[in-house]
């Protein structure tokens, strides 16, 4: 037995090493691809000016603001996206309400006085959430009996934790006036509470990188992009092309994504062009998102990629690309696997260490830890973040990662058994500053007994790494506790909110967690 669990083990960190070395894939393709002209907010205003588009010949844009009881944040929302600089008469903002709470009331206050300054803003409401958002966001579109359909020939799209600069039209807009086969143009996320917590710090990292190096290295190799939902503009004929939205996954997003590219249409990211944006601030409204990602992602994957790879005119390395790219989340359930099996194996190397190499450990860690860290670094330096800083957070973003594998594999496996759920929303609070906090605030989440597990999958890869380190097997005991930091931080953060939060806000006023 102890060499079953030990083979099975090595196998599965060495299957995920694969992950870890697409990570590092990427990173080399961002370093090794030059940037082509026009991928910088910079180059799309000189091109504006180089176009020539006189004021009374740019297009009609339809911004879209899809909504479900955002209290705290939709007044910031509305006014940021009617400040944004577009003629008056080429402007509609469409607030695709289906709130069933204070938030009615407080959008309609919002439109009156906005409508009062000449504004055209109008609050859409269905008679139900059918399709969620992609549901809210077809319904614009299209229109009602008592809802015109949208008049714009290219849609911005805004979430409600988002504030649009004021520029934002003038510097995505132009690119996609000079280029019919281009379908959307997406911009990086930028995040107004990064500083608000640990857990806030870490979030930023896993996005910067995901925008920074993911997105950058597939544009420069000439592989498929993702809209991520929010923050940028589609052309309205391309959302038609390639079938509408859809929403029979919960990330309608990719899912359209990967059906425009597959229809030949082309996507681009201005990494120079950030939105600011709120990221959860609570361990449970956090965990709800990268559940829905997650299981969205897979749900996109069954229902996309046999089309994919029978799309011949798409290159083998665009279709394996894009297979990482639908499939990443399958590394959730690999590594639940690998913390299930930390205290057993840990059991049998005290009795057969001595036939292992010790190095064995550290060079599996080698190929599916150290390509990870390097990817986020990548992302951290490349957004400008402090290279002191961002080193400290990386222990931190592999203990984060591990601590979602019991949220994140259960999303997995919902999907891959078909088995749908509805599509949760992130409640956001509009908390920004280290000593903000959310409690008394609506919408808190709920844990339900999942953290119980985490908590008991951290006391057992806590004794793993006692036992690895006592064994000679440095390496596995760094990564087992790693894996027991991860399961607490997110078990007791998820079990217990409230005090989670009152200790940070307490250690706030002291000294930050890192700096």
């Amino acid at each position: 037995m102890d060499w079953i669990a030990i083979f099975a083990y090595y196998s599965l960190l060495l299957l995920l090493s694969a992950h870890g070395l697409h990570r590092a894939l990427l990173v080399v393709r961002l370093l090794r691809g030059r940037k082509k002209p026009g991928e910088s907010a910079q180059d799309l205003a000189t091109a504006a000016e180089a176009h020539g588009v006189a004021e009374e010949e740019l297009p009609h844009v339809t911004v879209q603001l899809p909504i479900y009881n955002e209290l705290y944040v939709v007044d910031a929302l509305l006014e940021a996206a009617s400040s944004m600089d577009w003629p008056g008469d080429k402007l509609e903002i469409q607030v695709l309400d289906d709130s069933n709470d204070e938030t009615l009331v407080a959008v309609h206050r919002k439109v009156e006085e906005l409508r009062e300054r000449g504004i055209d803003i109008s609050q859409v409401c269905r008679p139900d959430r059918q399709g969620f958002k992609a549901g809210a966001l077809a319904f614009g579109l299209r229109g009602s009996e008592t809802t015109p359909p949208a008049r714009g020939e290219f849609v911005a799209i805004f979430d409600a934790d988002f504030l649009p600069t004021k520029d934002f039209l003038r510097r995505t807009i132009p690119k996609l006036v000079a280029e019919p086969d281009l379908a959307v143009v997406q911009a990086r996320w930028e995040h107004l509470n990064r500083d608000h917590s640990l857990l806030t710090r870490v979030q930023a990292l896993f996005l910067d990188a995901h925008f920074a190096v993911e997105h950058e290295a597939r544009q420069r190799a000439g592989h498929f992009l993702n809209f991520n939902g929010t923050a940028g503009v589609w052309r309205r004929s391309a959302i038609e092309q390639a079938g509408g939205w859809s929403h029979d996954t919960l990330t309608e997003d990719l899912d359209l994504s990967f059906r425009a590219q597959m229809k030949g249409l082309r996507f681009s990211y201005l990494h120079d062009l950030g939105v600011p944006s709120e990221l959860p601030v609570e361990m449970n409204a956090f965990k709800g998102q990268q559940h829905r990602w997650a299981k969205g992602a897979i749900e996109t994957s069954l229902k996309l990629l046999p089309a994919l790879w029978c799309n011949k005119s798409l290159s083998l390395a665009t279709r394996l690309e894009g297979s990482f790219h639908l499939t990443c989340n399958l590394a959730y359930p690999v590594m639940g696997l690998v913390t299930l099996l930390a205290l057993p194996v840990a059991l049998a190397l005290r009795h057969r260490g001595e036939e292992i190499p010790a190095y064995l450990d550290l060079y599996l860690l080698g190929l599916g830890i150290l390509p990870i860290l390097v990817y986020f670094l990548a992302g951290q330096l490349r957004v400008g973040q402090g290279l002191v800083k961002s080193l400290l957070l990386l222990p931190f973003s592999i203990a984060l990662g591990a601590g979602l594998c019991i949220n994140n594999s259960r999303a997995v496996l919902e999907a891959l058994f078909r088995q749908k759920s509805a599509f949760v929303r992130t409640p956001k609070y509009r908390v920004g500053a280290q000593k903000e906090t959310w409690i008394g605030k609506k919408y808190l989440a709920r844990g339900g007994l999942w953290p119980a597990l985490e908590l008991l999958l951290g006391l057992s890869c806590g004794l793993a790494a006692v036992l690895c380190f006592q064994t000679g097997f440095y390496g596995l005991a760094f990564l087992d506790g790693l894996f027991a930091l991860g399961y607490f931080q997110v078990g007791l953060a998820s079990l217990l909110p409230q005090t989670c939060e009152r200790l940070r806000f307490r250690l706030d006023s002291l000294s930050p967690l890192v700096e």
